[in-house]
């Protein structure tokens, strides 16, 4: 199944879309030019058989991975995602690898809101050992995971684990850091205007932040 569905991408190769798509994402990569429609309808098997997995096939995750051509990170992530329940505790440093390796905010925020969301909320330990120190470290896009896995929480979100984590992300010029700062405010927003506010009255946040999350207050 997996051979079939690469063919499959590979025969659907569309080099005009492929040139308007690499343009979109800053030419940071090569794509087939296929758009996420199709792929999903070529992949629909394939990814049917990954919810129904017994393990998470990392050799093929590592694969796709390493395949030049954008649409295969794209396959990896919904892999990923259809079998995220298979995603274990100590799959937690390969979902950091993935983040760090061809990084960029079309697969870096599906891992964090979706797989990593899941495998935290499945397993809060990983919280405080992971998502915090990602906040603290260098790299910027296991930064933007630790400030957006909690994005679909909605009322089981931890506002004392939110909070700290923007404290530790905000002091900076990185668009893509207080975009997702921002971006994680307004979501939360929608369950309690009243702490995203407070919040942001209390806090010397950057105004793309403060712009991001007041969307939704009013």
């Amino acid at each position: 199944m997996p051979e079939e569905v690469i063919a499959a991408l590979y025969a659907g190769r569309n080099e005009e879309k492929a040139g308007f798509m690499a343009a979109y994402m800053k030419d940071r990569f090569p794509f087939l030019g296929i758009a996420r429609p199709e792929r999903a309808a070529l992949a629909r098997n394939f990814l049917r058989g990954a919810r129904k997995a017994a393990a998470v096939d990392w050799a093929l995750v590592d694969r796709l991975w390493g395949l030049p051509e954008r649409e295969f990170q794209y396959l990896a992530v919904d892999y990923l995602a259809a079998a995220k329940g298979r995603v274990a505790a100590d799959d937690i440093g390969r979902l950091a690898g993935l983040v760090t390796a061809k990084s960029w905010w079309d697969t870096v925020d599906a891992l964090a809101t979706v797989v990593v969301g899941d495998l935290c909320a499945r397993c809060p330990g990983l919280v405080g050992g992971h998502m915090v120190g990602w906040s603290t470290g260098a790299n910027i896009w296991l930064a933007r995971t630790a400030i957006l896995f909690q994005l679909k929480y909605k009322e089981k979100t931890d506002t004392e684990v939110l909070g700290l984590i923007i404290r530790n992300t905000c002091g900076t010029k990185e668009f893509f850091l207080n975009k997702a700062i921002g971006w994680a405010l307004r979501e939360y927003s929608k369950t309690d205007r009243e702490w995203v506010a407070a919040f942001i009255a209390g806090h010397r946040l950057h105004s793309l932040s403060v712009r991001e999350g007041s969307k939704y207050l009013g």
